[in-house]
């Protein structure tokens, strides 16, 4: 009896399968038979065209999901409807993953139902399972899906949508190495400068006073911003300050007129922006890359991390979202939760930078196109890094009262404000490169540091082309019978010059390019926000990015750090730190930990030595003299710029030019070798644009540097300057009786 009821309740599922619908499940009335002429078809047609369905889904491919609807369903909604509604409720639940598992399947020969447990990845709502079905009709020799929104979840259905409550949990902190921070949320005040509401004399000294105190510039700088705008009402931006930094002074500004503010909330970047190009800024997610962050759970109108820091620890700054999916009427009301999740809070990111340090060098660098790189010469921390010209990062925010106009300049400055010319900009090294040079003599083995060479003002073994020494341009006596080290102490080119042919000569045209590799130039070098791998010339780069033979003009070139050689001033630096630590070539980082709020480290730097200079310690001692040499020589190319400095210091200047009538670009690099347990020794690159020469323009910002490092702040005045961050204005020259005044300006940025 027991087999029998068996026999008649299976008997029962499929009669009803027949019938079409979702089958009915409950017991068959006593006695009644299914219809004899009934066949099944085999169960894998049917399942192979839902799990095709299914897959599509899981794809986010809804043009193959139309594809698969029956000719009856495609009547019914259009194919651009269907998508709008698929990509309407995959958005409105914010998937980011769909799994299925097929349950059971009922075939007659002209329907099917396929029974399936589905499960739905929300990014904020977490998981949602649900077990619902699809029916399907054969057409032709294949089945087709019967449209229904029960095929996606169980509750919906024509009038049915899907809305989420996200709750975003605030976003991390970026610090400094000590804990300061660099961004965080904060009340900000944006202030600006209205000339025409200005008071009387004393008022404005108060104005400017107040100020310069608040904002941690000199008077003159602020006075510069709206001197030549007395009188106008224009809207002169100062930048922004957090409010509780703002209060001490309201008083006072409100009273003295000519300043205005307004209050926003906001991520907040202090100073302006401190290493805005290596921090990143956050901003609505851009049109392009909608679709790519909709595909991952993001919503439409999240700020999300770009470029630095924000942008390549987005997920631990983000943390993890939560919220609740609801079920809603027609009327868009919610109905039903569906899924919920609680949100997780997001992790800090400690950088390895210095923030006053930080200050200083964006300071020094302040009204100049270039970079500086400041790297722990030991282990590689970057302590800090400058592009400039900078930008502000809090311009971003659109809640920023000048922030359409704002961007609007940074965009359409031909100097490009967010270039970031430290990790990203590609320069000939000039004479920079004489170390790698030195380095591929002394590994040659036919030179030795006491290795004598004739260096005259010009290079003429090079048949029918005559090169010339920085000393011909400025009419100074030959150089003479010089050793190599004293060639990189003052620069002489014929000797380089002479050592790019005759290693050439020797069989060994790739000397250069392979020591240049091996010093890490022509690779990224693996920073955590990226930089650029620049180029080194060579036999075979030559071939294919002209179509020529290497020769020997391009080893004399090369040999000089011109050809079409490309570096990034955190290369050189790398590269600096490297010949001062014994010869470790360490990867930059530029992230100390990640933490989370409850103080469990997620990641804690470590140094990481990625490769060793192939050069003997003898030959890298001889190199480093001869750096020394460079700042204290009596002839040494550097010295009057580092006179008075007590401080352990090598360096090397570097002119490189740039192929047209331009200036050639600022280059000094070096390392300090205090040894010291409180000032851990640094290795800096400072490149300045189409400024001159290295020992004019580049040294005394890497002076400055030096000083901000070990003393808190800069010490000697630029050439340039009348006080520290003022330039001097141009003065007067003395002229004969009748003739015409003329003025000579100090040289300025």
């Amino acid at each position: 009896m027991r087999d029998r009821i068996f026999t008649l309740l299976a008997l029962g599922l499929l009669l009803a399968a027949c019938r079409g619908g979702a089958p009915d499940l409950s017991p068959p009335p006593s006695g009644t038979l299914p219809d004899p002429a009934l066949t099944t078809v085999p169960v894998p047609d049917a399942e192979q065209a839902a799990r095709a369905y299914l897959e599509a889904w899981r794809d986010r491919d809804f043009r193959a999901m139309y594809s698969l609807l029956s000719s009856a369903s495609r009547e019914t909604i259009s194919e651009s409807a269907f998508q709008e509604r698929m990509e309407d409720l995959w958005n409105s639940a914010a998937l980011v993953g769909l799994e299925y598992e097929i349950v059971s399947s009922l075939v007659n020969p002209d329907k099917a139902q396929v029974r399936y447990r589905i499960k739905l990845q929300s990014a904020f709502a977490g998981k949602l399972e649900r077990e619902t079905w699809v029916d399907l009709v054969r057409e032709g020799e294949g089945w087709r899906v019967r449209w229904a929104e029960t095929t996606l979840l169980p509750e919906l259905g024509p009038q049915n949508g899907l809305l989420l409550a996200p709750v975003i949990p605030t976003r991390a902190n970026i610090y400094d190495r000590q804990g300061l921070a660099l961004a965080a949320p904060a009340e900000i005040v944006v202030l600006w400068i209205v000339p025409n509401q200005i008071g009387d004399e004393d008022a404005e000294e108060a104005m400017l006073s107040a100020l310069s105190r608040l904002l941690d510039r000199p008077p003159e700088a602020i006075l510069a911003l709206y001197d030549d705008l007395r009188g106008t009402d224009w809207f002169v931006h100062l930048g922004e300050v957090a409010l509780e930094e703002f209060q001490p002074f309201q008083d006072t500004l409100a009273a003295v007129g000519g300043v205005n503010w307004r209050i926003y909330s906001g991520r907040y970047y202090l100073k302006g922006g401190l290493a805005p190009h290596a921090t990143g800024y956050v901003s609505w997610i851009p049109e392009d890359q909608l679709d790519d962050y909709l595909m991952r759970g993001y919503l439409r109108d999240e700020f999300v991390g770009q470029r630095g820091v924000e942008k390549a620890f987005e997920e631990h700054l983000r943390g993890v979202p939560g919220g609740t999916l609801y079920l809603t009427d027609a009327e868009g009301n919610p109905t039903k939760p569906l899924a919920s999740r609680d949100p997780q809070p997001p992790n800090a990111v400690y950088t390895t930078l210095d923030r006053e340090l930080q200050l200083h060098v964006q300071q020094a660098l302040s009204g100049f196109n270039g970079a500086i790189v400041v790297l722990e010469r030991d282990t590689g921390a970057v302590l800090a890094i400058a592009s400039s010209p900078t930008f502000d990062p809090n311009l971003f925010n659109p809640n920023h009262p000048y922030s359409g106009a704002g961007l609007s300049e940074i965009f359409s400055d031909p100097s490009r404000p967010l270039f970031d010319r430290a990790t990203r900009g590609t320069y000939p090294l000039g004479s920079v490169f004489k170390l790698i040079t030195m380095a591929a003599a002394l590994e040659s083995g036919f030179y030795q540091p006491d290795t004598t060479y004739n260096c005259g003002s010009t290079f003429t073994e090079l048949p029918g082309i005559t090169l010339y020494d920085w000393t011909y341009e400025r009419e100074l006596p030959p150089q003479g019978e010089i050793t190599l080290r004293q060639a990189l102490e003052r620069s002489c080119n014929p000797y380089f010059y002479h050592i790019g042919l005759d290693l050439y000569q020797q069989g060994m045209p790739t000397a250069l390019p392979d020591m240049a590799r091996a010093f890490g130039l022509g690779q990224p070098t693996g920073l955590e926000i990226g930089d650029e791998a620049g180029l080194v010339p060579s036999p075979e780069s030559k071939e294919a990015r002209f179509g020529e033979p290497w020769g020997p003009q391009d080893a004399v070139n090369l040999a000089i750090g011109q050809s079409f050689l490309q570096a990034t001033p955190l290369q050189a630096a790398r590269y600096v730190a490297a010949i001062g630590n014994g010869g470790i070539l360490y990867r930059p980082q530029i992230v100390d930990r990640i933490q989370s709020p409850a103080g469990e480290i997620v990641h804690q730097f470590a140094p990481d030595p990625l490769g060793q200079l192939p050069v003997s310690q003898e030959n890298l001692e001889a190199i480093q003299e001869a750096m020394v040499a460079v700042v204290r020589a009596q002839k040494g190319t550097a010295r009057k710029r580092f006179l008075g400095l007590n401080l352990n210091i090598a360096g090397k200047t570097g002119t490189a030019t740039t192929g047209d009538f331009s200036e050639p670009h600022a280059w000094f690099v070096g390392y300090t070798f205090e040894g010291r347990e409180d000032k851990p020794d640094i290795a800096v690159a400072v490149l300045v644009e189409f400024a001159g020469e290295g020992s004019e323009w580049a040294a005394p910002i890497f002076r400055r540097v030096i000083e901000s490092y070990f003393f808190g702040r800069p010490i000697a005045l630029y050439p340039w300057e009348a006080r520290i961050g003022v330039a001097k204005t141009p003065t007067p020259t003395p002229t004969p009786e009748g003739a015409a005044p003329q003025e000579t300006a100090t040289p300025e940025p």
